[in-house]
């Protein structure tokens, strides 16, 4: 077997570690019905089943991506492998909540290793002309979780008790397990950089307490003073790393961050895009598996499957965008990405009680086009900016914050969505009760019309929630629409290292790879 044929499998390997992770997200928020009867957990607990995995992650990420720098990337991901696989079976048998919610907070520690590590690999083992299409299979696969994670997860389900939803990792993260080992070469930074501490505690808290606040306002609205209240902490905290930072800098010691990486028009606009992508997204991946369902009359897995559109465009565009990427560069490649989803989530916004799904399929579909042309690309534009020394740390940077900045976006959305929903109730007549479940969300309105067996609620309520969808897709098409400007005005054309670094050959080795490691050990 050649090297380069063996680094395509390792590749692979790491598409498994995304898959595994985006699966756990989608599956969970299938099961929180059957969590809240299975272990009677209140509406608190089923929050923190969530929250636990969200926070942790938020905190972790830029730790781990020093620590694959210093340590070796392969050696940290094939741990926070088997540790994801250890809180999966947690999470599979727990019994009581405070259980369930510590499993969930160990499963945000291993994924915050895994994604930025499967990232950060990817610069070192691929040349630039390699790099995208690197991309575009671990994104992708990270985006198949979200039409397979309500198919297998609704089947199981239906068929199994609740903890199988978890179990599926497992043989998942067996396989990848095995791959990393055999396939992937170790890397690490031959510099060994020293571990900055107070960064490492400053933007853990940092990032911990703005994303705490995001989610509060998320789901008690901008105006609750608790939530304020982090968000504010939480920015002032980040500002006092930054500061940090540049004190660490000016010292000549080696920062948790490099910040030279913001004067990368590449890495900046990159990273910003990229968030942008998944704000656009949040249109779909919100609203329409609820519009499947509570509209359409499908169950779990049958949303699931009309999401597979969503795949079929992703990876036609892809395909096609890769070649366009080649030729005219991560600016045009972008700007095309971003019209097509500006155009698909327009198109969806005409959406109402009597459109048919052949209507969804096509704007759906487009949208995946979208996908494929604009995330990969805006990916390798930051990624082109980094350097295999700092590719850890510098991939767990650009997942951080698009981590953050995804969580603004749910929190945004998501008021978009229920005040849109609200502007169209009229809930007069109705007992307290009714109406405040009403106004929980479509699919509680449903269940209370069909209860009362009135045809003109019922009528209500999807009236209420395909207008607050259709106004959540103009918000996101509108987006879509920025992101066309901002690439053209500010991605380069080109991918480009900060400083003008050199770009370093791939350290991949002979047919058994194991040279890469050994490399690595005579640098040191």
């Amino acid at each position: 077997m050649t090297s380069g044929t063996r680094k395509w499998l390792a590749l692979a390997a790491l598409a498994l570690s995304g898959l595994v992770v985006g699966l756990d997200v989608t599956v969970l928020n299938l099961a929180l019905p059957t969590l809240a009867t299975s272990l009677h957990a209140t509406t608190s607990s089923l929050q923190w089943f969530v929250d636990s995995y969200s926070l942790v992650f938020a905190a972790m990420l830029l730790p781990a991506g020093l620590l694959g720098d210093r340590y070796g990337r392969k050696r940290l991901l094939l741990t926070a492998l088997a540790l994801f696989g250890v809180a999966s079976l947690a999470c599979a048998y727990s019994t009581t909540t405070g259980g369930l919610i510590a499993a969930r907070a160990v499963l945000g520690l291993g994924a915050a290793f895994i994604i930025p590590l499967s990232i950060a690999v990817i610069p070192v083992l691929f040349t630039e002309g390699e790099r995208q299409r690197a991309i575009t299979v671990v994104m992708g696969m990270m985006m198949v979780a979200y039409p397979i994670g309500p198919i297998l997860g609704g089947w199981l389900l239906t068929h199994f008790w609740w903890g199988s939803v978890f179990l599926i990792n497992v043989p998942v993260i067996v396989c990848a397990v095995v791959a990393v080992a055999l396939l992937m070469p170790e890397s690490r930074s031959d510099e060994r950089p020293r571990l900055d501490l107070t960064g490492v505690i400053v933007s853990s808290a940092g990032l911990t307490v703005l994303t705490y606040g995001l989610i509060e306002a998320g789901q008690h609205g901008w105006g609750d003073a608790g939530a304020v209240l982090a968000m504010t902490i939480g920015a002032a905290v980040l500002a006092a790393f930054v500061l940090w930072e540049r004190r660490v800098t000016r010292r000549g010691a080696r920062p948790l961050v490099d910040l030279t990486l913001f004067r990368s028009s590449g890495f900046t606009w990159g990273t910003v895009l990229a968030t942008l992508v998944t704000f656009a997204t949040f249109g779909l991946l919100f609203t329409v598996p609820t519009y499947f369902q509570s509209i359409g009359g499908v169950d779990a897995f049958g949303a699931g499957l009309r999401l597979l559109p969503l795949i079929g465009g992703l990876i036609a565009g892809a395909v096609v965008a890769d070649r366009i990427a080649r030729r005219a560069g991560a600016k045009v490649t972008v700007a095309v990405g971003f019209a097509l989803l500006a155009t698909g989530l327009l198109i969806g916004s005409r959406t109402n009680l009597h459109t048919g799904y052949g209507f969804a399929v096509l704007w759906v579909a487009v949208m995946g086009g979208g996908l494929g042309f604009a995330l990969p690309a805006a990916m390798d534009a930051a990624l082109g900016a980094l350097s295999p020394e700092r590719s850890g740390v510098g991939s767990a940077l650009i997942m951080a914050l698009r981590q953050v900045g995804g969580t603004f976006g749910v929190a945004i959305l998501g008021s978009v969505l229920n005040t849109a929903y609200h502007s169209r109730l009229q809930l007069d007549g109705l007992s307290a009760a009714a109406a405040g479940a009403v106004r929980d969300g479509v699919a509680e309105g449903v269940a209370v019309a069909h209860q009362l067996g009135s045809a003109a609620l019922l009528a209500m309520v999807r009236h209420a929630y395909v207008h607050a969808m259709d106004v959540m897709l103009v918000v996101c098409g509108l987006i879509a629409v920025a992101g066309v400007v901002l690439a053209l005005a500010f991605l380069p054309r080109r991918s480009e290292l900060v400083a003008g670094e050199a770009e370093a050959q791939p350290p991949i080795a002979g047919p058994g790879l194991e040279g890469a490691e050994s490399a690595h050990a005579a640098g040191r």
